[in-house]
């Protein structure tokens, strides 16, 4: 399989460097364009013809998802990651409905974008190693429609990311209060470093809330409580 070559459409410049930089640690990715308007994304769109964009909603010149449905319309063989900060259900209809394949709010952490890229690819390559379908190759696939949510096998947990540790921290933030990812940490025997790695995590599955707070000295920190 050849390397993933995939583009960056995000209009504010420092979202798309942290992008730019998470793409860079994972293997078989190639970034081929980043695009700051939706004017520069269709025009790059057209020359580089990458396999997946990671395409965000709001842009000064238009909505990401007009051009998502303008990539279904022309039969393209784009592929799209929507990362937003969008929450309302109509966006996240309107996503399903354009085909995305998946869709990340935004603060993005590097777990997630990960498991997304890396289901992707395992997509990919599936796709290219059949000749003719049988329904257990759709059903692989595709997600089943006739499923229940709460019959589905639990989301697999991204790389670095322990179930029992996740369980510690979720118990810790339980007791309420702001959290700083140190003190997370120290309640669970663990370095600051890993605590913020779990702790974003969580943020990203919404089950924890971040905010940025400042201390006296004028230094931020970004503070944790539970979600539930």
């Amino acid at each position: 399989m050849t390397r993933l070559r995939l583009m960056i459409v995000e209009d504010d410049q420092q979202i798309a460097e942290i992008q730019r930089r998470f793409l860079e640690r994972m293997d078989g990715v190639e970034l081929c364009g980043i695009a700051h308007t939706l004017t520069d994304a269709r025009d790059q769109i057209e020359v580089l013809q990458p396999d997946l964009i990671l395409l965000d909603v709001y842009f000064p010149d238009g909505s990401g998802l007009d051009l998502l449905r303008e990539l279904r319309a022309s039969d393209s063989a784009c592929d799209v990651i929507l990362i937003t900060a969008a929450k309302e259900v109509d966006t996240l209809r309107s996503a399903l409905r354009g085909g995305v394949f998946d869709y990340i709010l935004k603060p993005l952490v590097y777990e997630r974008l990960e498991e997304a890229i890396g289901h992707y690819q395992q997509h990919r390559r599936r796709l290219a190693g059949l000749q003719r379908v049988a329904q257990k190759e759709v059903d692989e696939l595709l997600p089943r429609a006739g499923q229940e949510a709460d019959s589905r096998p639990a989301p697999r947990l991204p790389k670095g990311i322990d179930a029992l540790t996740l369980d510690k921290i979720r118990e810790v933030l339980r007791r309420g209060g702001d959290w700083s990812a140190e003190a997370v940490g120290q309640e669970m025997g663990a370095s600051r470093t890993t605590a913020r790695r779990y702790l974003e995590y969580l943020v990203s599955a919404e089950e924890v809330l971040a905010e940025v707070t400042y201390g006296t000295v004028g230094r931020p920190e970004r503070r944790y409580r539970s979600n539930t």
